[in-house]
């Protein structure tokens, strides 16, 4: 392990029994015993050290988002595409039992030609208070870039990648100000610089001429404790929603309504786990990336011109 806090990196090998832990990432990348890089650092330093570990001889699985910039995660499939190596974004939420079971049913054709999609990642109150997640120059971005990738990715994945068209978004700071907001998980009120949205929504046009409407938050006056997060899709033959693995349809001459539940996928590990897994055996068995980065490229895509949406007021072409 490398990390540039010494104590925190011996802290973190004590705990899980790791001895080798050091300051400097390279002398991990460059280890000719090596074989796979988990990159799990504050999201703007991810490209360099992908790139690197890449350009090493290295397969790469780095934590969401990729990166920020849709450029940067250019450059990474640049530097996969030299190296002949494998790199994966640790989408983790494709590997929950229940996505498993919508994805495999939909890839059936059950839903026919997927038209539209509502999702949402929301919190009433919760967010990371450390200045990795809630400054820019650390992050990125806000809830859009922290939980925005899950749902969207999640999302895009459902309604098999279609190539986002057209974005017209929002991202706003609207609560985080308020006293006695940003506090932990736990409850506790942190004092931590914040520069970045507490709130973002969008509506998407693809290529295909679907559709899609995206909202994420760390803060909203919700109904639900803790987080919500759902995603519903529209077929010409039917409707999903997830997580709950409904399928629902109508037939119009009978008038007859249908629901259907779809038991969950069971692989016996937790999806962080299980992403783990499923990328080291694509690595030993030569099969492709189970997240590829391509499809990391069109959930940033979609982010970055969100961002520049609000910036502008206007839909952003891509």
């Amino acid at each position: 392990a490398a990390d540039i806090s010494e104590a925190s990196v011996h802290a973190w090998g004590q705990r899980h029994g790791v001895t080798r832990v050091v300051t400097d990432p390279a002398s991990v990348i460059e280890d000719a015993d090596i074989d796979i890089i988990d990159i799990c650092t504050p999201n703007m330093v991810h490209t360099d050290l992908v790139v690197a570990a890449l350009q090493a001889g290295k397969h790469v699985i780095c934590e969401k988002p990729l990166a920020p910039k849709p450029d940067d995660i250019r450059r990474m499939i640049e530097a996969r595409d030299r190296s002949g190596r494998l790199l994966m974004t640790a989408q983790h939420f494709r590997f929950e039992g229940t996505s498993k079971a919508l994805k495999q049913e939909i890839d059936t054709g059950t839903l026919g030609n997927i038209y539209h999609a509502r999702s949402w990642m929301l919190r009433r109150a919760a967010l990371s208070p450390l200045p990795t997640f809630t400054l820019k120059q650390h992050s990125g971005g806000g809830a859009c870039i922290d939980i925005g990738v899950h749902i969207l990715d999640l999302t895009l994945w459902m309604m098999g990648n279609p190539q986002p068209a057209a974005v017209s978004g929002v991202s706003r700071r609207e609560l985080v100000d308020r006293k006695g907001s940003f506090s932990s998980w736990s409850g506790q009120v942190l004092d931590c610089p914040f520069d970045v949205e507490d709130f973002g929504a969008a509506f998407v046009r693809f290529e295909n001429g679907a559709t899609l409407f995206l909202e994420v938050s760390w803060f909203l006056h919700h109904d639900a404790l803790g987080e919500d997060m759902q995603l519903w899709l529209y077929g010409t033959e039917a409707g999903a929603h997830w997580p709950s693995c409904q399928l629902i349809s109508t037939n119009y001459e009978t008038k007859q309504f249908y629901k259907s539940q779809l038991q969950e996928t069971r692989g016996g590990l937790e999806a962080h786990a299980q992403e783990c897994v499923e990328f080291a055996q694509a690595v030993a068995e030569g099969a492709p990336s189970p997240v590829p980065a391509e499809q990391s490229l069109q959930v940033m895509t979609v982010l970055d011109a969100l961002y520049r949406s609000q910036e502008t007021g206007a839909e952003v072409r891509l």
